[in-house]
């Protein structure tokens, strides 16, 4: 059961980062190909003036800002195949994944801050983008701790085969 519960939580971090890398292709897309914007832009939800913002880019450049937010959906993307991929899974995946959402919640928190006090807008797509990157780093923050009994089971599943393999050695 355990098992399943930690797949499906790579799943859903997976899925997760999937969904923000189509809205940071998205909003990449709206900068350089000047794609319609899918939004409101009048009031206080107002993503035409969040992302044509001097905040929108990254700073000393014209990168936006969706361009480094989509790296980090990748790597988001390949922690979580990482994983899928590693089961039973590492404990040093669910380190690297907590600190890497991690960084991504400081990044959502500075943005946040941005939208609200500097430009008293909010972008519904940012703002999406920022749920999902809360999601995955409250699924991180659960699942960091390394419970005994999981580290006891971890080594049980180590010596079964050693153990069977002895007891076979012994009847020969």
């Amino acid at each position: 059961m355990g098992l399943l519960r930690r797949s499906g939580d790579q799943v859903l971090l997976l899925l997760l980062s999937v969904v923000g890398a189509g809205i940071a292709i998205y909003l990449t897309t709206v900068h350089y190909a000047h794609v319609p914007l899918v939004c409101s832009t009048t009031g206080f939800i107002d993503c035409a003036r969040v992302v044509s913002s001097p905040y929108s880019l990254v700073p000393g450049t014209t990168i936006p800002i969706t361009v480094p937010g989509l790296a980090w959906c990748v790597v988001s993307a390949a922690l979580a195949i990482a994983g899928l991929r590693l089961l039973p899974e590492h404990y040093w995946v669910r380190v690297a994944e907590f600190i890497w959402f991690l960084l991504g919640i400081f990044t959502a928190l500075y943005l946040v801050y941005v939208e609200l006090v500097l430009l008293h807008s909010l972008c519904a797509w940012c703002t999406a983008l920022h749920v999902i990157i809360l999601i995955m780093f409250l699924v991180a923050l659960v699942r960091l701790p390394r419970p005994e009994s999981e580290a006891e089971l971890e080594f049980a599943e180590e010596e079964a085969p050693r153990a069977t393999k002895t007891t076979r050695n012994a009847r020969t």
